[in-house]
């Protein structure tokens, strides 16, 4: 009786002694998971709270609508936008970028793409449909037509801002500075650096 006794003790002892080490690998289990579950969100919420900030600051990529900046960019292309590039610099003659639509009406977008005709203090005027900067006529080897909208007397360029024009020259193929004046140097979101889609058309501008 006693040896029965016995070996049903040691049984007893064996299944606790499994059950204590079963428990204890399962909690170590569950406290790696848990562990590891929080390493990931903290990474995924940093990695998050970093591209948001470089979104905002430092770069963005825009898609060109329309037709406006024809035929140096085409529908559908995507800019990379460099905004750090007039944190420490103006704008130049020549120089494409992205701006808040100034105007006003149904036809507001959100953003246009357009280049930088006039700098602050410059005469800007459109004679014989030629496009002419401080009295001297501008060789735009990016067009592909003559100025076709109408002539307009010389324009003086309000300090910090800039006269924009689109690079689509047909009759009213551009919505610029033409229709909605000068723009503030605040409306002007960065420099298109260059077309990196579609693989095809990469190029810088």
């Amino acid at each position: 009786m006693n040896q029965e006794l016995e070996e049903e003790f040691m049984r007893s002892r064996k299944q606790r002694y499994r059950s204590a080490r079963h428990g204890g690998t399962g909690s170590a289990l569950n406290k790696r998971w848990v562990k590891e579950l929080k390493d990931w969100l903290l990474t995924a919420a940093t990695v998050f709270v970093i591209m948001s900030l470089v979104n905002l600051f430092v770069f963005n990529i825009s898609t060109v609508k329309g037709e406006s900046m024809q035929p140096t960019l085409r529908e559908g292309e995507r800019l990379f936008i460099n905004k750090l590039a007039l944190v420490f610099d103006f704008p130049e003659r020549g120089d494409i970028i992205v701006l808040h639509d100034p105007s006003t009406g149904p036809d507001q977008k959100e953003y246009l793409v357009k280049r930088v005709i006039g700098l602050p203090g410059d005469i800007v005027e459109v004679k014989d449909s030629q496009l002419h900067v401080n009295g001297k006529k501008v060789v735009e080897s990016y067009v592909d037509t003559e100025i076709q909208d109408s002539d307009f007397a010389p324009l003086a360029v309000e300090d910090g801002s800039y006269f924009v024009m689109g690079d689509n020259r047909h009759a009213g193929a551009s919505k610029d500075s033409r229709y909605f004046g000068s723009v503030p140097r605040d409306r002007i979101v960065g420099k298109a650096s260059f077309i990196w889609w579609p693989l095809s058309k990469v190029d810088t501008l």
